[in-house]
């Protein structure tokens, strides 16, 4: 099943809650998850990244020792689809 442009854009306010944000210039969301140290940073990457590709939905990322900088977008709509929205609910799952 192809993913679809959000037409619902209140399914994101949950995700404004929890400390996501729009991106600046782009129909994307960002998040920066902070941890005790690298190693949970990078548990956290790998946890994502097997739901990530279990859903063939991969994110734009970068690490910087304990943190994890997430910007999400379906770039086949060029815009958030109901993927970003499962995704970032993942991410602040696994990084609890």
């Amino acid at each position: 099943m192809m993913a679809e442009k959000l037409s619902d854009e209140s399914v994101l306010e949950p995700l404004f809650a929890s400390g996501w944000e729009r991106v600046a210039g782009r129909d994307a969301i960002r998040k920066e998850f902070k941890f005790k140290n690298f190693i949970d940073a990078f548990g956290f990457m790998t946890r994502a990244a097997i739901w990530a590709e279990k859903w063939n939905h991969h994110p734009e990322w970068s690490n910087v020792y304990n943190r994890v900088e997430v910007v999400l977008i379906t770039h086949d709509v060029d815009g958030l689809s109901e993927l970003d929205v499962k995704l970032a609910k993942k991410m602040d799952a696994l990084a609890g």
